[in-house]
């Protein structure tokens, strides 16, 4: 619940250092007990700090895990889970930097919703830095395959925003990245991108959730997710520095990815999209057409024997 707001140290080649906004634990190492022996990640909060008026009836669906993602160099990580709250009613598991409010025993109750209060800065997150996208890491076992977990985060003004949108929420939106991925086999590392399309702008604060199940009250009882290292990346300019020798940079305004180098570009590329999915193939240019979908993606270029994959983004 306490908060802690980082800052990445940005070198550019002209000398020029600045910090921009990154979630504090990010990856999930810190945690505090806050009910009896129940904890939650310093800077995250769960069920176990709800508020409204069926906050009594809350219970924990949270833990540290020690199945940390592959190559992490922590040791945790934060597991989510579906419960049966009784009533016939299935609770999915939530992990949000804002606060849980419990109103209605009726899951898709829009009164039901994770909230910024950004008075109190233990259930909000302070961000005016503006992100290109959401990367983090999440395993996710369920007992369908047509389930969906969710990941959702709202750039938003100076306003007690909720999620899902109630009253005026929707006019405080300066920018989302959200997506809904089914199970996965072991630990999957995603890219989300920010749509910055308002109506607002100047963000104040992010409402990063992550949920056991996209549908409130879906999925069954022991759906679990596992999270790790969550990051915001900023992508100035779009470009991606790749070696001495090399760099990308989408042009979104000509749909065309343009490749830096010293010498002439030679190689192949290929483009996949966030889900692994294989998009575009080809011999690498100085300009590459590529009119796709709003999104993060990733280009692979293999030149000289050398293999380096990176991220772009299209807007």
């Amino acid at each position: 619940m306490k908060k802690i707001l980082l800052t990445s140290i940005i070198a550019l080649s002209a000398g020029v250092i600045f910090a921009q906004g990154q979630m504090g634990n990010s990856d999930m190492e810190n945690w505090e007990i806050v009910v009896g022996s129940d904890v939650e990640p310093v800077n995250w909060n769960s069920f176990l700090t709800a508020q409204g008026s069926l906050s009594g009836l809350a219970a924990n669906q949270i833990e540290k895990s020690p199945d940390a993602r592959p190559g992490s160099t922590g040791t945790s990580s934060a597991r989510i889970w579906t419960r049966d709250a009784g009533f016939n009613i299935k609770a999915n598991g939530v992990l949000t930097t804002g606060i849980i409010n419990m109103e209605s025993i009726t899951a898709a109750d829009p009164s039901n919703n994770n909230q910024s209060l950004i008075a109190d800065p233990n259930f909000s997150e302070a961000l005016t830095d503006t992100p290109d996208s959401v990367v983090f890491w999440a395993k996710y076992n369920a007992a369908s395959g047509a389930s969906q977990a969710r990941m959702r985060a709202t750039l938003h003004d100076n306003f007690d925003y909720t999620d899902p949108e109630t009253g005026a929420s929707a006019s405080h939106v300066v920018a989302t990245s959200e997506i809904n991925y089914t199970p996965t086999t072991g630990w999957v590392r995603m890219a989300v991108a920010f749509n910055y399309s308002g109506p607002a702008t100047g963000n104040t604060h992010v409402l990063i959730t992550f949920a056991s199940n996209a549908t409130p009250g879906g999925g069954d009882v022991n759906d679990e997710v596992f999270i790790d290292d969550v990051e915001l990346i900023y992508n100035t300019g779009n470009v991606s520095e790749l070696t001495d020798d090399f760099s990308v940079a989408m042009d979104n305004s000509q749909n065309v990815i343009n490749v830096l180098t010293k010498n002439a570009p030679t190689g192949d590329y290929e483009i996949y999209s966030i889900t692994g999915e294989l998009v575009q193939v080809g011999k690498i240019s100085s300009s590459i057409p590529f009119d796709s979908k709003r999104g993060m993606y990733f280009i692979r270029i293999k030149s000289e024997g050398r293999l380096h994959t990176y991220e772009i983004y299209k807007n």
